[in-house]
């Protein structure tokens, strides 16, 4: 047996049984689990998905928003108990694996062409 496999007989109790479903370019909202004192609310980190990166439980994305002109960029391990949904508000089209070049961007610049979903009549 070699390391790979040994990792990842390790990894699987940690790994979600619910994939979540999204691409990199993806405006997505991003509801948190957030503990404060003996409470537990959720919060809403909505914005674009400009990274993923690792594998396994090693697997995080990326999303960046503009809040009050200034750019706030998160990550998320896709794993995470703490992380209850992730809804997909609209998908984008993009040609790169990392969006790192919208942080040079401001206003319209930001925005991403939407993918039109395609039906397939039989």
């Amino acid at each position: 047996m070699n390391k790979q496999e040994i990792l990842s007989l390790c990894e699987k109790p940690s790994i979600k049984e619910t994939q979540l479903k999204f691409d990199v370019g993806d405006t997505v909202d991003v509801h948190t689990r957030i503990l404060e004192g003996e409470k537990e609310r959720i919060q809403i980190f909505s914005g674009v998905v400009i990274a993923k990166s690792g594998s396994g439980t090693r697997e995080m994305f990326t999303v960046r928003r503009i809040v009050g002109g200034e750019g706030v960029e998160r990550k998320f391990p896709v794993n995470s108990p703490k992380i209850s949904k992730v809804d997909v508000k609209r998908s984008g089209i993009v040609r790169r694996a990392k969006l790192y070049y919208l942080r040079d961007r401001v206003g319209k610049a930001v925005k991403l062409r939407e993918r039109k979903e395609v039906k397939v009549a039989k």
